[in-house]
């Protein structure tokens, strides 16, 4: 095979025939799968449909801990709301929610509190929370943008988060330290990830009407005030449901949330805490007769499918993002930008270069591995702040996150709110010119003055 610096321009071939048949389509799956197969085309010629079945093969095999993972979710969360607790849960918070206004805030705010994982965030907040804002006529488009508003985004503003270990781990391999620790040089980060910082401060301001809301999500809340929360036509069905369910105690929701959260933390792996929390409903559920043990596997097994096209949505994004690998796609953008950048552009350009990266090929941790080693000892080269360019990495990080409409959070916070990954990319992606404005202004600003 060729040197993956010898493909230059070919390598956006697979990423534009992705954007342009999703456009087309309204589909994500296909997409994703038809620019992998182009990839690989491009990669192995002749043989290109035997690799790409190994190349399958090879992802599903590297990434089973995302299918348990996934399936897990699923099962916890339709057990948490077939138990009656997220919407005892919900009773509880409508209460407190007396307004449109309010029961957006306390969404943002518990986006806040679960900061462990992104994937726990959306999934555990949107169920938590949709209920309530169904209340309040809250377009299901919108109640997706608050969601994943505070899942990536969060999660990098905080340092005991998953994408915080990972950061860390490469600014130990880099040698970046403040103090002798590269956990201080990720806290010293924290203030400069200003995309970061504007998407999940951007949220509340909206709710109150501070800053008015614009674009195609204005014209689906619009839609949501007379009654309609979904958008027309939607034939997407949410993970879950709330038909003939009673509400029971809410510590029926709470104390699985609290287990799973808790055991995340300390393990600091997702799937043991979602494994605790499946075990935890059962010990509550069958005790008190919320459910049979024949129901609870039923809803177990109807939970696990209700993740599979979300499951194939991120094992075709992986194979996708191997074949952009192996063209040296992140490698020949960098490259090409690289001639043109001096230290004090070189933190909003690294912003901007990663940004793009990550929301086209929707590998988030994977441009900022990549990158990372490229941008910050071309810093210390060019003489730039270290901490401020990766404070600019990791922000591109999460704008890919928050934007890239076949990422995992998107998929996730579209299925737990019902809504279709376009729908959350014709609403959404307007909406969030404004943090990704602030932050371009912001990077700027302090490249020249740090």
């Amino acid at each position: 095979m060729e040197l993956a610096s010898n493909y230059g321009i070919v390598s956006l071939i697979p990423v534009t025939v992705v954007i342009v048949t999703a456009v087309i389509s309204k589909k994500t799956v296909e997409p994703l799968i038809l620019g992998a197969l182009v990839g690989y085309v491009i990669l192995y010629k002749a043989s290109f449909f035997t690799e790409f079945l190994y190349g399958f093969t090879e992802i599903i095999s590297e990434n089973s801990w995302f299918v348990l993972v996934f399936g897990l979710y699923g099962m916890v969360i339709l057990l948490l709301e077939q138990s009656g607790g997220a919407l005892g849960f919900g009773e509880f918070g409508t209460k407190i929610a007396k307004t449109r206004a309010s029961s957006l805030i306390i969404t943002w705010i518990l986006g806040i509190i679960v900061f462990i994982d992104d994937y726990l965030n959306n999934l555990g907040v949107g169920t938590a929370m949709r209920n309530i804002t169904d209340k309040h006529n809250v377009a299901r488009e919108y109640l997706a943008y608050v969601i994943n508003s505070t899942g990536a985004a969060v999660c990098v503003l905080v340092p005991m988060s998953s994408w915080a270990i990972l950061m860390i781990s490469i600014y130990d391999g880099l040698g970046v330290q403040v103090n002798g620790s590269s956990f201080t040089a990720y806290v010293h980060t924290i203030p400069f990830m200003f995309y970061a910082w504007a998407a999940v401060l951007i949220v509340p301001l909206i709710a109150l009407k501070i800053i008015p809301m614009w674009g195609p999500m204005k014209k689906a809340q619009l839609r949501a005030d007379e009654g309609q929360l979904f958008p027309e036509n939607s034939q997407v069905k949410q993970i879950g449901g709330y038909e003939d369910i009673k509400p029971t105690s809410m510590w029926n929701f709470i104390l699985p949330m609290i287990a799973l959260t808790a055991v995340t933390i300390y393990t600091n792996d997702i799937l043991i805490g979602m494994a605790v929390g499946f075990i935890v409903c059962l010990v509550l559920y069958l005790p008190q007769k919320i459910m049979t043990l024949t129901e609870l596997c039923t809803h177990s097994v109807e939970g696990f499918k209700s993740m599979v096209l979300c499951t194939a949505i991120v094992l075709s994004a992986f194979l996708l993002q191997k074949a952009n690998g192996e063209l040296g796609l992140t490698e020949y953008v960098i490259s090409v930008a690289e001639p043109v950048i001096n230290a004090k552009l070189l933190p909003v350009i690294s912003f901007i270069i990663c940004s793009v990266i990550a929301a086209f090929t929707g590998s988030f941790w994977g441009t900022m591995t990549i990158a990372s080693p490229i941008l910050i000892p071309l810093a210390t080269t060019l003489g730039a702040d270290t901490i401020l360019v990766g404070g600019a990495i990791v922000s591109a990080g999460a704008f890919g996150s928050h934007t890239c409409f076949f990422g995992d959070a998107v998929t996730l916070a579209s299925a737990v709110t019902g809504i279709s990954n376009t729908d959350y990319a014709r609403t959404a992606l307007p909406m969030i010119i404004a943090p990704t404005a602030i932050a371009i202004i912001l990077f700027t600003i302090f490249g020249f003055i740090i």
